[in-house]
C-alpha cells in the first residue's frame, strides 16, 4: 500500500475536498430529502480558520476531515473520503489524529454529530466505541451526537 499523508489543508484543495463532500454525500439526498450540509459547506472559510486536514496518497487529496479544539473535546465537524478510495482506512488514519489531538491538546474526548438517515455512521461511529449523548434538530437536520472518550492514562 502507498504511503499516506495527513497535513492541513490549504486554499489549493477547497475544490477537491468540495468535491469528494459532494461524492461521499451524494447517496443520502434521496434519504433527507435535501443535500446534507457537507455538500454546500464552506470550505475555504473553513480552510482559512485552520480547521481542515487532508489525507494524500501519492499527492491526491483521498478525504479530509473538518475538526477543532473546543473546550472539552476535539470536535469534528465533517469526515469524508472520496468514494473511490473508500475500505482502504484511510476514514480511520484521519480519526486516529483527531483521537491524538485529542490527546495531545490533554482533551478527554472526540465529540462528532451525523444525520440520523446516515445509519451506517451511526453503525460505524458506534463500532469505533463512540457513545450517543443526544438528539436535536439544527438547521432542520436531524443531528444525533457522539462522544469517544480518551481512554485513561492517555490524556
Amino acid at each position: 500500500m502507498m504511503a499516506t499523508l495527513i497535513r492541513r489543508a490549504t486554499a489549493d484543495d477547497a475544490a477537491r475536498i468540495g468535491a469528494i463532500a459532494r461524492a461521499a454525500y451524494a447517496k443520502y439526498v434521496s434519504r433527507m430529502g435535501r443535500e446534507p450540509a457537507p455538500m454546500v459547506a464552506d470550505f475555504a472559510g473553513h480552510i482559512a480558520a485552520d480547521h481542515v486536514l487532508v489525507v494524500e496518497t501519492a499527492g491526491v487529496v483521498d478525504g479530509y476531515m473538518v475538526a477543532w479544539a473546543e473546550t472539552d473535546a476535539y470536535f469534528v465537524d465533517n469526515i469524508a473520503v472520496d468514494p473511490a478510495r473508500q475500505g482502504r482506512g484511510l476514514g480511520c488514519k484521519l480519526m486516529a489524529h483527531a483521537a491524538d489531538e485529542a490527546k495531545r491538546r490533554h482533551l478527554p474526548a472526540i465529540r462528532l454529530y451525523t444525520n440520523a438517515a446516515m445509519t451506517e455512521n451511526l453503525s460505524m461511529y458506534a463500532h469505533m466505541e463512540f457513545i450517543e449523548t443526544h438528539r436535536v434538530v439544527e438547521k432542520g437536520f436531524a443531528r444525533v451526537y457522539m462522544r469517544w472518550t480518551v481512554p485513561a492514562g492517555e490524556k
